[in-house]
């Protein structure tokens, strides 16, 4: 299986949003053990970037995203990508690019903490939970 990792998912490892942190965690913890194939976007990792940086300084945010890179891999946002996100149903920009490029990328599923987000994503939006519960009923 191969799932995309929104923003939201990562920021909540990366500032250890307290509300969300165990289930992010546990389904990077899912990659990390190679249960199956993580990505993120290459614009994530800038918005990763740009908003940790500001709670928790360059440095550290630098070596949380050389550490995520060595467990997810990234997919490339191109021309492709960027016209056929800005003809998206997809109101939020950043949005489409994620749902666009997994699909082009034949991504199973997008994790996400706003599916609502997603509803017109041609890749099935899921939480962290309900990951967590295919998963765990084998229903992948």
């Amino acid at each position: 299986m191969r799932v995309v990792l929104d923003t939201n998912i990562i920021l909540d490892i990366a500032l250890r949003r307290e509300n969300h942190f165990l289930n992010s965690s546990a389904v990077f913890k899912k990659i990390d053990s190679s249960v199956v194939y993580g990505f993120v976007t290459a614009t994530t990792i800038t918005d990763i970037y740009y908003i940790a940086k500001k709670e928790k300084g360059h440095q550290i945010t630098i070596d949380f995203i050389s550490n995520l890179i060595e467990i997810i891999d990234v997919i490339g946002i191109d021309r492709q990508v960027i016209i056929e996100s800005l003809a998206s149903k997809i109101t939020d920009f950043e949005d489409a690019v994620q749902s666009v490029s997994s699909f082009l990328n034949n991504i199973d599923y997008i994790i996400t903490r706003n599916k609502k987000d997603f509803s017109e994503s041609e890749v099935k939006a899921i939480t962290p939970k309900e990951f967590l519960d295919l998963i765990e009923n084998k229903k992948v």
